[in-house]
């Protein structure tokens, strides 16, 4: 039986706005989520999904468990008491990093998005647990009242791109680390980079990106975007802008 989620209250709307994040909650207990981290291990990590240069995009698309974990109640009940009640899931991409994996940069989310107008609220559920060790994400609390200018990365960087470092302060940074089942929100905006992992524990994750109904989605910007569907989580979309599927069987 699915728990009720009780909506926000006005302290951590408030929170959100002056901070860009809210969390760690818990979605599930770490029992459940090893459960679903055997499905996705079986069935997501050893098949190729809709986007062929990576396994790792979109498998809300082909793969039902990735589609209910994003459409999780805890999750889309809590964007709801930022967004409003009609939200629709446009992307979701697992971050595996397994020992040694690279650094992720310091960047904006908002740099580069398909979306117009660019709003978007993302959740980051641990599958894995996730430590400072394995390289958990790190954010900059109230990083998200700017919009940065972003510079190349170095070669040794998993991204291209990454936030001007001269734009920024990371001292105040902080780390997210979470449980198996736990998750977190931020903003389009918020600077979040993660280490290299030190340890010798891989570290995977879901990110689910939420938006509004009013919101367009360039689903086919390029061959590697060309057929892309996206959910409508919760309440309806009465625009009409984008492209939407079933959850898969």
């Amino acid at each position: 039986m699915t728990k009720l989620v009780s909506p926000l209250t006005r302290e951590e709307v408030d929170f959100f706005v002056a901070n860009g994040y809210l969390g760690p909650y818990a979605a599930m207990s770490p029992a459940e989520m090893a459960r679903i981290r055997q499905e996705i291990e079986e069935r997501v990590l050893t098949s190729d999904g809709p986007k062929p240069r990576s396994r790792m995009q979109s498998r809300h698309m082909d793969q039902a468990v990735i589609y209910d974990l994003a459409t999780h109640p805890a999750i889309i009940e809590r964007i709801a008491g930022l967004l409003g009640p009609d939200l629709i899931v446009w992307a979701t991409n697992l971050w595996l990093k397994e020992p040694g994996g690279t650094q992720i940069p310091w960047h904006q989310d908002i740099d580069g998005w398909p979306l117009e107008p660019q709003l978007n609220t993302s959740a980051w559920i641990a599958i894995d647990e996730v430590t400072v060790e394995n390289a958990c994400v790190q954010i900059i609390p109230g990083s998200h009242r700017q919009s940065l200018s972003h510079t190349r990365a170095g070669a040794d960087m998993a991204f291209f791109k990454m936030a001007d470092p001269s734009a920024y302060d990371p001292a105040g940074a902080v780390n997210m680390e979470l449980k198996p089942g736990e998750f977190f929100l931020f903003s389009e905006k918020l600077l979040h980079g993660s280490s290299r992992n030190i340890s010798q524990k891989r570290r995977l994750g879901l990110s689910v990106r939420v938006t509004l109904p009013m919101v367009h989605v360039f689903q086919d910007v390029s061959p590697l975007h060309a057929g892309h569907t996206a959910i409508i989580a919760r309440g309806k979309d009465v625009m009409g802008f984008n492209r939407y599927a079933s959850r898969p069987q």
